[in-house]
């Protein structure tokens, strides 16, 4: 009954792709085949000293760095960013993290990771949009590699304004000492691998990586699923 019930819905309304808004056919989810090929690759998780990885030179000591693909001004990575962020739609965020995954799984530089953990949110802007978006990668990642999730132990302990029109020394300044930990003890020899959705001047990641490198020990790697120069 289940079935038959999913099968007239898709038929009155035929789900569309989140990406251009064609109707989907069979095998496909959330996006067609069309919009997934079109996502600008950067293959950074094959490359040393990719550009990812060049943004933190300096700044924290990270084991690696990446992103799954490029953002741009217009096309369907922003479409499907900007309803994960702002349409309730965290459904879009797993996928993502599948992709994600799937670019670093058996990686000889994600291959010894212990933890993932998402970028937090204040727990008022969680609440106000309903989940945190980068939550949704972190889950979308676990469910390729496997790892530990941990979405606890590294919170935010200030709400800070939006990122989004900051320059890159106001972008530093807005989230400087934002982040604590409730058990430095947890991740002491652990690899982490820390979430985030886009990437552009990185200083919100490096606030979070200042505060986990205070912990013994700990080997810190980086990855996001978009990337966009400052």
């Amino acid at each position: 009954m289940v079935q038959i019930f999913s099968l007239l819905s898709e038929l009155f309304y035929p789900l569309q792709c989140e990406g251009c808004g064609r109707g989907l056919v069979k095998g496909e989810k959330l996006l067609c085949t069309k919009c997934r090929y079109d996502i600008p690759k950067t293959n950074f998780d094959d490359h040393e000293e990719n550009p990812v990885e060049q943004i933190f030179w300096g700044r924290v000591r990270l084991h690696s760095a990446t992103a799954y693909c490029f953002y741009m001004k217009t096309g369907v990575v922003k479409k499907l960013l900007h309803s994960l962020k702002y349409k309730s739609k965290p459904e879009i965020g797993i996928l993502l993290g599948n992709f994600l995954g799937s670019a670093i799984h058996k990686k000889p530089k994600f291959e010894t990771i212990d933890y993932i953990i998402p970028l937090p949110l204040h727990k008022k802007r969680e609440h106000k949009r309903g989940y945190n978006q980068s939550q949704m990668l972190a889950i979308g990642i676990n469910e390729v590699i496997s790892k530990a999730l941990d979405n606890n132990t590294l919170y935010r302990s200030i709400e800070t304004q939006t990122q989004t029109k900051k320059k890159r020394y106001e972008r530093w300044e807005n989230v400087n000492e934002i982040f604590k930990l409730t058990d430095e003890k947890k991740f002491e020899g652990k690899h982490i691998l820390l979430i985030d959705d886009v990437i552009t001047t990185g200083a919100t990641l490096e606030a979070a990586a200042q505060t986990l490198s205070k912990v013994k020990d700990i080997k810190i790697s980086i990855a996001a699923f978009a990337y966009t120069k400052a």
